[in-house]
């Protein structure tokens, strides 16, 4: 069976990508499973930057298909940011709550119409060989005045989706998985796995 390794340690994030790709005839790994791949410093400018960074470099060390993820919040008002920086938006000592307390900060005072935002998602896949293509998926919301629900990671308990008036760590997995940046980016992801499948299927 085919393997393909999500080139992250990050287990809300894994479960989220495998509940996703479920149906796909292929063995998942992640680099839980490889202690020994190289370490990834995420420096670069947009997050196809990073996404394709992950999957070109840990494709060269494990020689298996790898999807290389990265994704973030970007706000209208902060002309973008945290964009690439939204893990380590509160610095050193960064958290998930470090983060929202932040970006609450930043927008205090500002009414919901000036609190737009999207989540954003870059997923690449390569191989051995090299890149195999890089796709992205966006989710649009707002950032509400208080942090709402316990389900969910990142910045979740703030990002509002209009259509529910909830934020995604109260509407849960169930919703956040067939809308989320994720979800679209992958959804693109999937036909180029599946053109990879097919091109190597008895091999």
């Amino acid at each position: 069976m085919l393997e393909l390794i999500v080139a992250t340690k990050n287990k809300k994030k894994l479960k989220e990508i495998w509940e996703i790709l479920r149906g796909f005839n292929l063995k998942l790994s992640s680099l839980v499973d490889y202690s020994r791949a190289p370490r990834i410093i995420e420096n670069g400018k947009t997050f196809k930057d990073n996404a394709v960074k992950k999957a070109v470099k840990i494709a060269r060390f494990s020689k298996k298909l790898v999807l290389g993820e990265d994704s973030g919040l970007c706000v209208n008002a902060l002309s973008g940011a945290p964009g690439v920086y939204s893990s380590r938006f509160s610095g050193k000592n960064k958290s998930d709550i470090r983060n929202n307390l932040k970006l609450l900060k930043l927008l205090r005072g500002l009414p919901l119409n000036k609190r737009k935002a999207y989540y954003i998602c870059a997923v690449a896949l390569a191989d051995e060989h090299g890149l195999l293509g890089v796709v992205e998926g966006k989710c649009r919301g707002a950032i509400g005045f208080v942090l709402k629900g316990s389900r969910g990671f990142g910045y979740d308990p703030l990002f509002v989706i209009p259509k529910y008036n909830k934020t995604f760590a109260q509407l849960g997995e169930k919703i956040k998985y067939g809308m989320s940046h994720r979800y679209h980016a992958l959804s693109k992801a999937k036909k180029i796995i599946q053109k990879y499948i097919e091109k190597h299927k008895g091999n």
